[in-house]
């Protein structure tokens, strides 16, 4: 018997159906990252499974328990999952130790002190032990996230459940919970995680579902479902998430919230500091040096940048349609000094592109 067993899942509100008939089987230490695009139902499919939500229809058989039925112990079964939260929901008058220590006491029973020892034994293993005596509102975002993974750990679960856990976080706060979330994996401990980030996906999955229309569409091993996927709304939002497009007019600029956004999406796409380093240095320099002094002369015209990371990061380019500024010169020869012409040389080549108004460069790696 499978560890959660799926069947015609179905549920539904007054005015939405966020899932319908799902069904699928998922084994004793499985890694599986549901993605997907926004109100597909993903979140919803994980709180179903801890009945956070009632579904409407179907089962729902965690280690043989159907938690669909009426009379099924539900705490017996929730102590069998832990579940993280995008907004953490730590209780911000506790200190880090107490917020870990209380559903152990509450839920397993357990003393002060076993609880105590268990919670400092989690904070060790997620780098925390010096925050213990600290308070939610005293961590960053990241630390926060670590304590409600701490906190869940500590139940011992057989399953967690991470609903969208870097979503409130600052792209420089990502990378630590990701580095937690990686050590887990090597854990044999079973885990679905709900994610917009394609790269902790890939990285410590052995399964993707991708959902859309309240149902699973597609899913694969992370080779199938983002180098070759085989349905039609799979390859179209793999390509998307994978592009990352900025426009903007001389009078409008903010090379701030230009470059803050090209950061966030390329701490979601590339391992390798390198290649996220190279696309930083290439939009910015590009837009700075050659960019802007050209659009200066035409202050309303669009100017648009397009960022494909390409399958599998292997392949990264950037597009620039200039084709607003209407000038007959391309602002991309001769007009950057010397040393940023030293830069961009150094980080990316142009190639061959027969589109007036586009010029296309290959990012190096």
């Amino acid at each position: 018997m499978s560890l959660i067993e799926i069947k015609n899942l179905r549920k539904e509100y007054l005015d939405v159906t966020p899932l319908e008939n799902v069904s699928v089987n998922i084994e004793e230490g499985d890694i599986v990252s549901i993605i997907g695009p926004s109100g597909t139902g993903k979140s919803t499919l994980l709180r179903c499974i801890n009945r956070l939500e009632t579904p409407t229809s179907g089962s729902i058989i965690v280690d043989g328990v159907n938690v669909c039925d009426p009379d099924a112990d539900l705490p017996a079964v929730r102590r069998k999952m832990g579940m993280v939260f995008q907004a953490f929901n730590l209780f911000p008058h506790k200190m880090v130790v107490e917020n870990i220590m209380m559903p152990q006491q509450t839920l397993l029973g357990r003393s002060p002190a076993e609880a105590y020892e268990e919670a400092m034994e989690q904070l060790r293993l997620v780098g925390l032990e010096a925050k213990s005596r600290r308070y939610p509102n005293e961590l960053s975002g990241g630390q926060k996230q670590r304590v409600a993974i701490a906190r869940a750990l500590a139940m011992h679960p057989k399953i967690m459940l991470f609903d969208e856990p870097t979503s409130a976080l600052d792209p420089e706060m990502v990378s630590e919970v990701i580095s937690v979330m990686r050590e887990l994996a090597g854990t044999g401990l079973t885990m679905l995680i709900v994610t917009h980030e394609m790269r902790l996906a890939q990285e410590i999955s052995n399964r993707i579902f991708f959902m859309d229309k309240g149902g699973i569409y597609e899913e694969g091993t992370p080779e199938q479902i983002f180098e070759n996927p085989q349905k039609e709304r799979t390859r179209n939002f793999i390509f998307r998430i994978r592009s990352w497009e900025y426009a903007f007019t001389y009078n409008t600029r903010d090379i701030y919230e230009m470059m803050a956004s090209l950061t966030h999406f390329c701490t979601r796409q590339f391992k390798d500091s390198k290649a996220m380093r190279n696309c930083q240095l290439a939009v910015e320099e590009l837009t700075t040096s050659c960019l802007l002094p050209a659009a200066e002369k035409e202050p309303d015209a669009t100017v648009r940048l397009i960022l494909n990371a390409g399958e599998k990061t292997r392949d990264v380019k950037l597009f620039v349609d200039y084709s607003g500024l209407k000038t007959p010169d391309d602002p991309f020869k001769g007009s950057a000094d010397e040393i940023s012409t030293a830069i961009m040389d150094r980080v990316m080549d142009r190639l061959e592109d027969t589109r007036e108004g586009m010029a296309v460069y290959q990012i190096k790696k």
